[in-house]
């Protein structure tokens, strides 16, 4: 069985522990993990959790010097950025570490919704200027984006008994509800990444990984037939988003809300999430790479019946707005 050496950032985060998950229970390829950890966060319990699992856990800040990250990179083979948001910025300096050690593959922190490159979401802009940036190295790279949480799709229902799980309290229909996007369990990320960075077809490559593509209005129907309930429907008009956008952008505390608002832009009105637009825009199609993942991932259905059961957790383990 062959085996990859693989370095993470942000292994015990929402993604990154996904990613971890999905790497350990590989059975195609061994992959060795090493998680590259904050000093500060060194003693917490979800570290010492990833040592028990066998992952090797380093202390590594992305602001010391090169030639510390390029020490702890030295035989690696690919490096996973899982890294948090305001973090982003940082990802460059990882980048140089790891094109100064050797490493084979990077892959950014993408993880989210297909978006064209510049002038959607400012998020979005920030990771095509990470990207840019490792092109300019020629440092081999792999972009992986898996569509919209279904963690971040639970609608609300009158009686509030999902309101556990709910990321956001306010979940808005972008103008009739009819712009399919593909969607994904946030648990499944890890299926796809232990597949795609293994695979020579994908190096220096896009790829858009989901599992079924939904309407906010299906979505909803859904719920509604699983819970007996008739879930709440907000509806925002394509102008009532970018009035809202405009608003928040005036507040640099409401980070979080802007982004959340191009996001809805961008999958629910421009309808950007959808394989037909990812493959325009160059990326290659998981489905198509790896047909037999089909069988082995979660439905929607299967996930909002937990959340009805009382299963479901919030990806942050607190709510984002």
């Amino acid at each position: 069985m062959e085996t990859i050496k693989v370095a993470i950032v942000g292994a015990t985060g929402a993604t990154g522990s996904s990613i971890v998950n999905g790497l350990l229970a590989s059975d195609s390829v061994r992959y060795e993990i090493t998680a590259l950890i904050r000093p500060a966060s060194m003693q917490k319990p979800a570290v010492a959790e990833l040592a028990k699992r066998g992952v090797k856990v380093v202390s590594a800040e992305l602001t010391a010097p090169q030639e510390e990250l390029v020490n702890l990179l030295t035989g690696i083979d690919v490096v996973i950025s899982a890294i948090y948001i305001a973090e982003l910025k940082s990802e460059m300096l990882l980048a140089d570490a790891a094109k100064a050690a050797g490493v084979k593959r990077f892959v950014p922190c993408f993880f989210a919704t297909v978006i064209p490159p510049k002038g959607v979401t400012a998020l979005r802009d920030m990771k095509e200027d990470v990207l840019n940036h490792i092109k300019k190295m020629h440092l081999g790279y792999t972009v992986i984006d898996v569509g919209w949480w279904y963690q971040l799709s639970i609608p609300r229902l009158p009686s509030g008994r999902i309101d556990y799980a709910l990321t956001m309290t306010n979940s808005p229909i972008a103008g009739e509800g009819k712009v399919p996007s593909g969607l994904t369990d946030l648990r499944d990320v890890g299926k796809f990444v232990a597949k795609i960075i293994a695979d020579p077809r994908t190096l220096n490559r896009m790829v858009f990984a989901y599992t079924k593509l939904w309407t906010q209005t299906e979505v909803r129907d859904l719920m509604d037939r699983l819970s007996g309930e008739k879930c709440t429907r907000e509806y925002m008009s394509p102008k009532e988003i970018q009035d809202a956008i405009a608003e928040c952008l005036t507040d640099p505390s409401k980070y979080i809300a802007v982004a959340t608002l191009q996001y809805l832009n961008s999958w629910g009105v421009r309808g950007d999430n959808t394989p037909e637009i990812a493959k325009y825009l160059g990326y290659l199609l998981a489905s198509e790479l790896y047909p037999e993942l089909a069988s082995q991932l979660r439905s929607l259905d299967e996930y909002f019946q937990e959340v009805l059961d009382g299963k479901g957790v919030p990806p942050y383990g607190k709510r984002l707005g």
